[in-house]
Formats: structure tokens, sequence, C-alpha cells
């Protein structure tokens, strides 16, 4: 059994990725994380969680605290603290900002939870991992990010609907930037096990229209609702599960590459990884010569823009 911290767990996505982690079989305890002023919230969130635990006959036990140093004894700790980035503003935007929070907190979790697995959910992702990466002074395979593993499964959701399928007859990935730059591996689908360029329907299929809809899943959510919560909670709770059951499955996350992807590192950023309880390794794959064109824009944009903020950070 477990202890999962999660850290920002008063904002929208961290109060709610309690709910499905505490579904996790492996998961006996959970503690909300919150900065000092919000004492009040997090106990109302504790009394409120623990009459939902008690209704669906869940024996997980809670606890909070405004204070990092208490993630001391987590196995998984959760990092969804930072500001939330509004409709029409650019991930990166947000980066130095956020960076500041990461930093502080990822120096803490190194001294306090030196075997924890650290999954980075503050935006933009792909840098703030590697800002997590660098000051929790972890291993690389103990940090890593949300990436774009629900923006594959947005699109493995777009496949199923449109071939009239289940979801699980769909594999598909999307690498790189969890932002703009994004690429949707077309070559590494399937539907029911046979590659999507084989079934005559993929030749109807609008391609790029389904990808710009990922692509812009989050600024459309967030436009009609104001933030994204139950796909990103969801998604943090399979990765903790993954962890924690050591899976050994596949997933897309955000983590730090040294050239398993045709010679392209030094830049966390989106890639299939094996993840399971010691962490994450990203896989050696092949791509179509697009693919790599488009992945080694993206990475090359995601570096520069991790160089800058490492730098800023040593400055301050």
């Amino acid at each position: 059994m477990a202890r999962v911290a999660i850290i920002g767990a008063t904002g929208n996505v961290g109060s709610f990725a309690a709910h499905p982690i505490s579904e996790i079989p492996y998961v006996d305890e959970i503690l909300l994380v919150g900065r000092p002023g919000r004492e009040s919230l997090l106990e109302g969130l504790r009394r409120d969680f623990n009459d939902s635990y008690a209704a669906r006959g869940t024996s997980c036990r809670l606890s909070w605290s405004t204070d990092i140093a208490d993630v001391a004894g987590s196995e998984v700790v959760v990092h969804a603290a930072g500001a939330a980035r509004t409709a029409n503003q650019d991930r990166l935007e947000l980066a130095l900002a956020n960076a500041r929070l990461v930093a502080d907190a990822a120096e803490e979790i190194g001294h306090q939870a030196r075997e924890a697995k650290l999954i980075v959910i503050t935006n933009p992702v792909d840098v703030m991992t590697a800002v997590a990466l660098r000051h929790t002074g972890l291993r690389r395979g103990q940090v890593f990010g949300l990436g774009t593993h629900l923006d594959s499964m947005r699109l493995k959701a777009l496949i199923a609907q449109a071939f009239q399928v289940h979801v699980s007859e769909v594999h598909t990935r999307i690498i790189g930037e969890h932002g703009s730059s994004m690429v949707p591996l077309w070559s590494a689908t399937t539907v029911g096990g046979i590659r999507i360029d084989r079934l005559p329907a993929f030749e109807d299929l609008p391609t790029a229209r389904m990808f710009e809809s990922v692509r812009a899943g989050g600024e459309t959510i967030i436009r009609h609702k104001g933030s994204t919560v139950y796909g990103p909670g969801e998604a943090i709770a399979s990765l903790v599960r993954t962890v924690l059951g050591d899976e050994n499955r596949i997933l897309t996350v955000s983590a730090y590459l040294r050239s398993e992807v045709h010679d392209i590192g030094g830049v966390c950023i989106g890639v299939p990884a094996r993840v399971n309880r010691e962490g994450v390794t990203p896989i050696p794959i092949r791509l179509d010569e697009d693919e790599v064109t488009a992945f080694r824009a993206s990475a090359n944009r995601i570096r520069a823009e991790t160089a800058l903020v490492l730098e800023r950070l040593e400055w301050e």
C-alpha cells in the first residue's frame, strides 16, 4: 500500500485528482498539500472527500498540510500547483512564474522524498518537468510530466468515434510538446490491431481537423467552462495507478530524452515510455520522415524555452 501526496490540492485539477486516486487499490493514504492561508479550504476538502469515500465504501485515509516537507514517506508526489492557463494564452507564457513554484517545491521533495516518483502537471509541463528534474536532484526516471498522455487519449477517442469501435480497439500516440507543436503519430496508429492507413476508410478520415480539435482541446474547454478538470484528473490517476501497480505500460509522458528518438535528446518532452514502480523509461522508436522533422522542431522549441527558464532561475 502506498501514500500519494498532491501539491496544489486546492486547485481545480489537484482537488479533483484526489477522487479517482482514492479508487486505486494500491493507495491507502492521500496527503493534500496547499499553500499557507488555505487551511480552511483544505479542511473542507478533507471533510467532503471523507463523506464521498464513506458513501462509496473507500477506506483511504486523507490528511492535509501547508508544509511541503510533509510529503516525506510518499511513494508518488503529484505537483499540480501553479497559475492556471487562460483561453488564448500560450502555455509557454506561464513558464517563468510557474518555474519558481516548481523549483522551490522540487528542492523540498528532493530532500524529503528521495525514493518518490514525481509527476508534474503544472504548465508548460515539458519545461516544468525539466525544472523539477534539475531541482530535485532525483534520477531522470523518477521525474516525469503528464505530457501528451491526455492529448493521446483525446485523439484515441476521436478515432474510435470515427470508426465506430470501442476505444480499447484504438492505439495511437501524440508526441512532442504538450502545446502547439505536438506531433500525431499516424504511422503508429492502429484500429483493431490493423495499421490505420491499411483501412480504406482512412482515406476519407478528416485527420487534420481531428488533430486540430485535439491540439485546441484544452483551450476549447477553458473557453466553455473556465478550466479543464475531469480529463486531467483522470489522466493523473491513470499514471499513479500504472506506477503503483508496476504495470509496465507504454504511455506517452514528458520524460527526459537522451537520444532514444532519432538521436534527438537533451530535453524533457512527450515520448512513449515504459511506466512502472521504478518510474519511466523512454522507448526507442523510429518515425516517418515528416514525423521526425516535426518532432525535431518541437524538441528544439522546448529545449530553447527550457534553457531560457533555467538560466533565468539561476539569476534570481
